[in-house]
């Protein structure tokens, strides 16, 4: 079925999987998928970790970025493959439980 956008400007953005477990010392990929109704020139993607604590890993996008892979901490990288990113966690800690969030803003 076809995607309807409200607004000129409006994001759609998507997250899977809904809810995951992970045991200590394991890995986990969180994926974020992102859609732009009208042309863009920066965008800036977000992941958050139980909301008002702080950005974990965040990067700014064009529309001419090729996929990339930023590392943001020695356990946390982010990858862009258009239009999906996917932050990757590896050797789970307990401390790493809790919401993750992908967040995208337009910036103008």
């Amino acid at each position: 079925t076809p995607t309807l956008f409200p607004a000129v400007g409006a994001l759609r953005v998507s997250q899977d999987p809904g809810e995951v477990r992970v045991t200590v010392g394991g890995g986990v990929a969180l994926g974020c998928r992102v859609l732009v109704a009208e042309p863009w020139d920066l965008l800036r993607l977000e992941w958050v970790k139980d909301v008002g604590r702080g950005v974990l890993c965040a990067v700014r996008l064009r529309p001419t970025t090729p996929a990339l892979l930023v590392p943001c901490t020695p356990r946390l990288r982010l990858a862009w493959h258009p239009p999906r990113a996917t932050l990757s966690l590896h050797q789970a800690r307990g401390d790493d439980a809790g919401r993750y969030l992908c967040r995208v803003t337009l910036e103008i």
